[in-house]
């Protein structure tokens, strides 16, 4: 896991020394004799064939002779079935954790282990965004120049944050900065799995290892082979099936329900979660090992209420997004008085609140025929639509303002009228197909799915019509 120390130097630079547990090999015999190699990544494999980190050619030496694998409790050396065993410090071995100054024995050979903690400065980024993560403030950049140095590696990601505050997107940011980023980028959120199914979404399932699995399926681990795998909402796994996950990590193997077959893969991880992983520990709601595999690199997002400088630059990004690119429309403008209300808001819901609320009033603005964001089309929570004085002549066939009635049924009334529209909008947008409707407005499917027979709106609908 690493360390991180902060620093403070003056009152205009801040500086983080992130330090990283690393591990060397020595060769002290041999060919190779005074040779260093470093034990990167969390698989090391040691033998003859080309294929292995670390390739020893002589007779005596298998060619899948030993494997280390970085664990939360240090690293651990396996004999993989070698012809001639696997020796520590002189005692032949299955498995066992090095320590600094062993000397490991493979065939003929010894290395010697020289355990050291490489040491990292940290500087906040001269860059505004990293991928598609913006931000200005310090907060936000001492994030970017941390991942600067470390997406390139292979080291796992934990990233912790309120809900909305772009955990996913800060995740596709480090593989796309990888060099993993031309391969597979697999999403599991463990939050939104049935529990009886989440073992066989992350490791697939053989015919007939239970009701309803009717032909085999591969899993995420499997999928994402050469890729990066992200584990959203980590938080949620349940209890007895972290120390199957915890293996999988570990050893980067793993077995399908129904299976027997073990099967290795090549792999980043980055975890997400918006709970406190550490007072999960504490409440025994989540292991301590899986916690500390996880968390090689932790990297904590704020909330946008805590990072408010950063609004006006959010917005031109967002808007920058939603706007069409078409020649037949403008690109979308925010008046001066609607930025004021965004960055006076407080953002319960983060920056994913920040952009469904900038949804809403583009299309708004769109359909009154304008380019421009106003206060009046602003529905922001907790104050129904900012600025909104005249009864809907800015937002027209919304519902009226009726004096006597109250807040509540005024904002619901028009949250329900808003829905209907955009279902219908988006469902047009995709010629009534719900899953690609879905996935353009990031929305659950069955969410949609759900919204739309609610409204009448459903292609079955209108087909039994």
């Amino acid at each position: 896991m690493a360390v991180v120390h902060g620093t403070q130097a003056g009152t205009s630079a801040r500086s983080r020394v992130l330090e990283l547990p690393r591990c060397a090999l020595v060769v002290l015999s041999g060919p190779e004799r005074g040779k260093e190699r470093i034990v990167s990544g969390d698989l090391f494999q040691i033998g003859k064939a080309p294929e292995n980190d670390l390739v020893l050619n002589d007779s005596t030496v298998s060619r899948q002779h030993c494997l280390i694998t970085r664990e939360a409790k240090g690293y651990l050396l396996k004999d993989l079935g070698s012809t001639n065993g696997t020796l520590l410090d002189g005692a032949e071995i299955k498995e066992a954790y090095l320590k600094p100054g062993a000397v490991i024995t493979v065939g003929n050979i010894e290395l010697k282990v020289r355990p050291y903690q490489e040491r990292i400065e940290l500087l906040p980024s001269e860059k505004t965004r990293f991928g598609d993560v913006v931000g200005k403030g310090v907060a936000m950049r001492e994030v970017f120049g941390l991942l600067e140095r470390l997406a390139p590696t292979d080291a796992t990601v934990l990233i912790g944050g309120e809900t909305g505050t772009g955990k996913d997107v800060l995740a596709r940011a480090v593989h796309g900065a990888s060099p993993r980023a031309n391969k597979p980028f697999l999403v599991v959120d463990c939050g939104a799995v049935v529990g009886s199914l989440i073992e066989s979404e992350l490791f697939g399932h053989e015919k007939g290892a239970f009701t309803g699995a009717n032909a085999m399926r591969q899993g995420a681990f499997e999928l994402a082979h050469g890729g990066t795998l992200f584990l959203d909402e980590i938080g949620e796994l349940p209890l007895d099936l972290q120390p199957k996950l915890l293996r999988a990590l570990e050893q980067r193997a793993f077995r399908r329900v129904g299976g027997s077959k073990e099967i290795r893969v090549d792999i980043r991880v980055i975890a997400a979660s918006k709970r406190n992983l550490k007072m999960e520990v504490e409440r025994g709601k989540f292991r301590e090992d899986l916690y500390f595999r996880l968390a090689v690199v932790p990297v904590e997002l704020p909330p946008l209420r805590e990072r408010r400088e950063d609004v006006p630059v959010l917005i031109d990004a967002l808007l920058a997004q939603l706007s069409p690119g078409t020649a037949t429309l403008a690109p979308m403008r925010i008046a001066k008085d609607a930025l004021d209300a965004l960055a006076g808001h407080d953002w319960p819901g983060n920056v994913r609140e920040l952009r469904n609320v900038l949804e809403r009033a583009a299309y708004l603005a769109r359909a009154t025929g304008v380019d421009e964001v106003r206060s009046s089309g602003l529905p922001l929570v907790g104050g129904g639509v900012a600025g909104a004085s005249k009864p809907d002549s800015d937002a027209p066939g919304l519902p009226p303002f009726v004096a006597a009635r109250s807040y509540r049924d005024t904002r619901a009334e028009w949250e329900e009228a808003f829905e209907k529209r955009y279902v219908s909008w988006l469902l047009q947008r995709n010629e009534g197909n719900i899953s690609a409707a879905a996935r353009e407005a990031d929305m659950d499917r069955k969410y949609l799915h759900k919204l739309a027979k609610k409204h009448g709106l459903h292609p079955s609908d209108r087909e039994d019509a």
